[in-house]
């Protein structure tokens, strides 16, 4: 019997706008923590959410990838996907749409959405070419 621990990783891409602005600050201390990213832009944003458990060895899988692939279009593509991050997601009304951020928010979306939500083991979130954040819904 398979006991050993397997990660499954799911990749979906969406396209979002956003404006880095805290409500925080001032308008000119925004302007110069923030830069050009003050102003309202947008990122094809791509995500991979990655689930961790043990083989179940009747199905050979401890998931079906679809079925994490269907919990990802509900969690991100139908919530994220062409909208105003600031605008329209009401969590960034009260939170900075940074990329830290948004890993937070897709991390409890996922867990909002999966009947397993324990298997939820990771959030990568690459914003553009250079820049990646990950969330492991670690607490401080």
């Amino acid at each position: 019997m398979v006991s050993d621990v397997l990660y499954l990783t799911k990749k979906l891409t969406f396209s979002a706008a956003h404006r880095l602005h805290s409500k925080e600050l001032l308008d000119a201390e925004n302007e110069k923590f923030y830069g050009k990213c003050n102003r309202v832009h947008g990122h094809n944003y791509t995500v991979k959410v990655t689930l961790r458990g043990k083989v179940d060895p009747k199905l050979g899988y401890f998931i079906n990838a679809h079925e994490l692939k269907q919990y990802m279009i509900t969690a991100i593509d139908n919530v994220l996907d062409h909208r105003n991050i600031d605008v329209d997601i009401p969590f960034f009304r009260q939170h900075v749409s940074t990329m830290e951020n948004l890993s937070i928010f897709i991390w409890q979306s996922m867990k909002d959405v999966m009947k397993e939500p324990d298997l939820l083991y990771e959030v990568k979130i690459k914003e553009t070419d250079s820049s990646t954040v990950v969330y492991r819904g670690e607490q401080t």
